[in-house]
């Protein structure tokens, strides 16, 4: 199955196009006592067995690599966070067959280094889609366009810092004779891989609606997914989201709006509460209702 066949069918399955972000943080866990893998391991395993119960299953999974590789202590021959990425994939694989699992790690590199950062991603973890930076261009980007897998291209950010240089105006290297916003240069050329690499799709923060729309009515209509994190604790609406891509005749099954900490733990601070477990499924069903198709 293609990457776009897999995004559709999951959206279909699912009946929305949330994608779930799954960034453990060690200090709103709770049983404190227990050793990190243990502890990360255990508390998504609630999480997802509760979710299936009540039959609320997202269009897509998104682990940062970073939140977990920072909990690993190489040089003592601890890999704790590694291993419990190993085994949330494991728990993914078990409880949610089928849903697309997106590794979000930023890669980008020279050629060769790419080409093991791939390996990597889809080798080893086994992810059915990366993250990817187009900083360094096409013999950084390319080595991860993989059959059946997804690459996110970073396009317009979520962050705060992301207009320091993404919305700076820059001569398209598409089209020679006119000034853009660099992230519709970056646009062009995500299109343009897309053509050759069907797969390649979009990193585009729901923070920024104007460039949000701008680059949906882009890509309305070509087949490139699009990542949208920003919602919830950075302050992206879902339902804006949804708006906006329907506005811009943009494919709904082929996004997937991300929310992180708002779902997993969305008292955001301090250890968990007694009752985190319905918390964290209030805000599921919440939010799988908001990006519902």
């Amino acid at each position: 199955m293609s990457y776009i066949d897999q995004l559709k069918s999951s959206a279909e399955n699912a009946g929305n196009i949330v994608c779930m972000g799954l960034d453990p943080v060690l200090s709103v866990l709770p049983e404190l006592s227990a050793p990190v893998r243990e502890r990360i391991s255990g508390y998504f395993s609630e999480i997802f067995r509760r979710m299936r119960l009540e039959g609320v299953v997202p269009a897509a999974f998104k682990p940062n690599i970073g939140y977990y590789a920072s909990l690993d202590s190489p040089r003592d021959e601890d890999f704790s966070g590694s291993l419990a990425l190993a085994d949330t994939f494991d728990l993914l694989e078990t409880f949610f067959p089928g849903v697309p699992v997106i590794l979000d790690s930023k890669r980008g590199d020279i050629a060769k280094s790419s080409e093991n950062y791939a390996e990597e991603a889809f080798g080893k973890w086994r992810a059915d889609a990366v993250t990817v930076s187009p900083y360094m261009g096409s013999d950084s980007v390319l080595p991860f366009a993989r059959e059946g897998k997804g690459v996110y291209i970073l396009n317009r950010t979520s962050n705060p810092g992301a207009a320091d240089i993404q919305n700076m105006l820059t001569l398209d290297a598409v089209d020679e004779k006119e000034l853009y916003p660099f992230y519709i240069s970056v646009a062009h050329r995500i299109a343009h891989w897309a053509s050759d690499h069907p797969g390649i799709g979009a990193v585009v923060g729901a923070t920024s609606m104007k460039e949000l729309g701008e680059i949906a009515e882009y890509y309305a209509g070509r087949e490139i997914p699009m990542l949208i994190p920003g919602v919830g604790s950075q302050g992206g609406s879902a339902s804006d989201v949804i708006a906006s891509l329907k506005s811009a005749g943009y494919p709904l099954a082929l996004a997937r709006i991300n929310s992180s900490s708002g779902l997993t733990h969305p008292w955001k601070k301090g250890a968990a509460p007694e009752d985190w477990l319905d918390r964290v499924m209030a805000a599921a069903h919440a939010l799988f209702a908001e990006a519902a198709l």
